[in-house]
């Protein structure tokens, strides 16, 4: 097949997914208003490739500043199907929280997403007085392929004295020929399917080798060393392709001295936490957030 015909119909491919998920998304938060007192702004962040959207949820001044990255694969997703989440997490938390619209592949595959994230966390770092309330401290959150982004942020910004936490919500950390056993158990399980997850993979990575030395900025699971880590919170589900990822991660964290959270959902799949709208699992993960996150507040 042509290159200029597999381009077109990936991304095809890729406009069918974007808008199934939010067709389901919004499905899931149809009759809920979650964060109904929540105040939001939209701001556009310079950086070296254009201007980035983000949009801030307005918390507390005694709280961190929560900077969001999206799940979606790489792919699908954007601000708009995680609005409902991050207002129901600014609202519990009283955290303000700055959801990031980084780029997708294919349009736009490995490294774009990885550098918008980046260079938006940079940008709030050196403007956390200028933005809604904060404490002057900040914890960096995703889910899924945002929980990869989280952790591959924090990895390129070892130390950073700014980043108080990281929260990560069933993140990818391997390609999925590493043999992950949740992989093969859960390859059917829906909504992530392995089909899926093996798309969004060969997706975002475009033309960069799996075995590439670059490759390492995405999965974050073959670094030796985690001591630079934030203290963290990491949740699994159990039906979940990526429930090993987070598992192993938790491991290699804890032995690397860093303080972790660690909860598994056993009744759960993968998005419960974000796009399932309020079912059960969903407010238990925001009250264990809540709970977590109280710990980085301050009274002024």
């Amino acid at each position: 097949m042509p290159t200029a015909m597999k381009a077109f119909l990936s991304r095809l491919k890729a406009l069918v997914f974007r808008a199934y998920y939010r067709y389901v998304n919004q499905q899931a938060w149809r009759d809920h208003d979650p964060g109904p007192g929540v105040r939001s702004s939209t701001l556009m962040l310079p950086t070296e490739d254009g201007d980035l959207r983000t949009r801030m949820y307005h918390g507390g001044e005694d709280c961190p500043l929560i900077i969001y990255f999206h799940g979606g694969g790489w792919v699908i997703g954007d601000i708009e199907t995680h609005d409902p989440f991050c207002r129901a997490l600014s609202e519990i938390s009283g955290c303000t929280v700055m959801s990031v619209d980084y780029r997708l592949a294919p349009e736009h595959p490995f490294p774009a997403a990885h550098d918008d994230c980046l260079a938006a966390t940079r940008w709030i770092l050196d403007n956390l007085n200028a933005l809604a309330p904060n404490n002057g401290l900040a914890v960096i959150a995703g889910d899924s392929a945002g929980g990869n982004l989280t952790a591959c942020t924090i990895a390129s910004l070892p130390g950073e004295p700014r980043i108080a936490g990281s929260i990560m919500i069933y993140p990818a950390t391997e390609h999925y020929l590493h043999g992950f056993p949740s992989f093969t158990e859960h390859a059917r399980s829906k909504p992530l399917t392995a089909p899926i997850m093996r798309w969004f993979i060969d997706t975002y990575l475009g033309d960069t080798a799996p075995a590439a030395p670059e490759a390492k900025q995405v999965f974050v699971g073959r670094r030796t060393d985690y001591r630079d880590f934030p203290r963290s919170l990491i949740v699994t589900a159990e039906r979940d392709v990526l429930r090993d990822d987070g598992r192993r991660l938790n491991i290699k964290m804890r032995q690397a001295g860093v303080e972790v959270t660690y909860h598994h959902y056993a009744e759960e799949a993968h998005g419960f936490a974000c796009s399932e709208g309020p079912v059960a699992g969903h407010l238990h993960f925001l009250e264990l957030a809540a709970d977590w996150l109280s710990a980085f507040r301050t009274n002024r």
